[in-house]
């Protein structure tokens, strides 16, 4: 492929970052009644390649159940979002699969706790060297690392993110907050859940917010948290993440 072709299929077209500009006046994603493609989960199985089954094998042997399901979530998700509402983003989907599985590989116990890092960059690291490690090429491996890094840049407004970081945004605030899950049918979300159960996500995921908070005051995740925020105060991010009204019927 050449240099243009790389950029396209490894999912590093330039899209709005902010998705209030990304959604506005969208034909099928804006107003109160998106469109709402009837999918289920069959409809998004996972890529079938040798690296593909390698990172889930590694990412299965890592991570807790609770976040392994809500990765394969994400990947439903995001999948579904895009296809109902941006066909034009033509990605490669093993390179998306990887994105989903791996994005918080960084709340791993073997890593959490063990880098003084924020979990997603100590995350995008690691899966950006397993990735060339299983033989993954190097667009590869730094689209998903990129996409990771910046997976919980919720707050930024302006600018560009490629195109899998932002369907990866959209995907994981969709399944943590219920943000914008309006944008997919409600079969999918059923169909996902009993596939890959939430085992109480929404409180093991505040859980994992407020241990990072505690060992780490000054990670990322802290800027969910209101200015100047110290140990012992509530966190927005976790009580927002409990509050998670949507996906409350299914935890």
């Amino acid at each position: 492929m050449t240099s243009t072709d790389d950029v396209a299929f490894y999912g590093f077209t330039a899209v709005p970052r902010d998705p209030e500009v990304l959604f506005q006046n969208h034909p099928t994603a804006s107003g109160d009644s998106p469109k709402q493609d009837e999918f289920t989960v069959k409809d998004f199985p996972p890529p079938q390649s040798a690296l593909a089954n390698q990172v889930r094998d590694f990412v299965q042997n890592e991570l807790d159940p609770q976040t392994f399901n809500h990765s394969n979530r994400v990947y439903v998700y995001g999948a579904a979002l895009v296809k109902t509402h941006f066909p034009e983003w033509k990605y490669d989907n093993e390179t998306w699969y990887l994105a989903c599985m791996l994005h918080d590989i960084g709340t791993a116990n073997k890593f959490l706790a063990t880098t003084k890092m924020s979990f997603e960059f100590k995350g995008a690291i690691v899966a950006r060297d397993l990735i060339l490690k299983l033989g993954g090429v190097e667009d590869q491996a730094d689209s998903v690392c990129e996409a990771i890094v910046r997976h919980q840049d919720i707050f930024v407004k302006g600018g560009n993110i490629t195109q899998i970081g932002q369907a990866l945004q959209l995907a994981t605030i969709l399944d943590n907050i219920g943000l914008r899950a309006n944008t997919i049918h409600p079969n999918l979300i059923q169909t996902t859940v009993a596939e890959f159960p939430r085992l109480g996500w929404s409180e093991h995921f505040a859980c994992v917010i407020e241990k990072e908070l505690h060992l780490k005051p000054w990670c990322h995740t802290t800027t969910f948290e209101v200015p100047k925020w110290t140990h012992g105060t509530r966190s927005n991010f976790a009580t927002d993440v409990r509050g998670n009204e949507v996906m409350k019927p299914y935890d």
